[in-house]
């Protein structure tokens, strides 16, 4: 299994939401690859590769990334899909616009805002406004 993660990062810096997507990956198990995605991304791409877990990083810069809209970061990503047996984004405003757009159109579910992992089929997410947890399990090729 490798696993994706979409890298956040804001002014050349890397946020903290980020480490903790790697965090939820490891749990997952299997080589880790971080995607930073923007423009003048060197810096954050460095932070990403020192990250612990992380065996690769994926650079996308260019000027249609600088604004990290959600649209051509949801077709980049997909355009990277068939690598990866997991694409993860932290549950921060960016990465719920742009997971569920991949999840579309990979064809698949998206499993939101997981809190814990059981195995890497099986998550565990918060549902009735975060008052109980459930356990999902996604048979799909690839777990958004």
């Amino acid at each position: 299994m490798t696993i994706l993660v979409l890298a956040e990062h804001e002014g050349g810096a890397l946020k903290a939401a980020t480490l903790n997507t790697v965090t939820a990956a490891s749990k997952i198990g299997g080589e880790i690859h971080v995607l930073v995605a923007g423009s003048g991304v060197a810096a954050v791409a460095d932070a990403a590769a020192r990250i612990a877990g992380v065996a690769k990083v994926l650079t996308a810069d260019a000027a249609l990334y600088a604004n990290h809209l959600a649209e051509p970061l949801a077709a980049l990503i997909v355009s990277l899909a068939g690598a990866y047996s997991h694409i993860l984004a932290a549950a921060t405003t960016g990465g719920k616009n742009v997971a569920p757009r991949v999840a579309a159109l990979l064809d698949v579910a998206q499993v939101s805002e997981i809190t814990g992992v059981v195995s890497p089929d099986t998550f565990i997410r918060p549902i009735y406004a975060g008052n109980a947890l459930a356990t999902v399990q996604s048979k799909d090729a690839t777990k958004v």
